[in-house]
């Protein structure tokens, strides 16, 4: 189970984005994610005649480690850990901190 999933509010706790706070757009594999407004880089595309695409500097949002990220607790305004909990047959991911249920998107 991830521990972070689509749809979440993350902050950024290390890195040049450090402290910054989005939502998780994809995950790209088992170990990085693509977080809107996060590890934007500038891509120099050429022109494209066929696709009608004109040539210029695109900022893209490039994938981010899920090490270098931490779900945001809106509860608390910090950072927060996650854990998991059995609620009946489901299996729950909380807050480590106060316990809370984290509501999917």
């Amino acid at each position: 189970m991830n521990k972070i999933r689509k749809g979440d509010e993350i902050i950024v706790i290390a890195g040049r984005d450090k402290g910054k706070r989005g939502k998780v757009a994809l995950r790209k594999d088992e170990n990085h994610l693509v977080v809107e407004g996060i590890n934007i880089v500038k891509k120099h595309t050429k022109p494209n005649p066929l696709k009608g695409s004109t040539g210029g500097i695109v900022e893209k949002s490039m994938p981010i480690h899920q090490s270098n990220v931490a779900i945001y607790n809106a509860a608390t305004g910090k950072a927060d850990r996650v854990g998991i909990k059995l609620s009946g047959e489901k299996r729950v991911r909380v807050f480590k901190s106060s316990g809370d249920e984290i509501k999917a998107a």
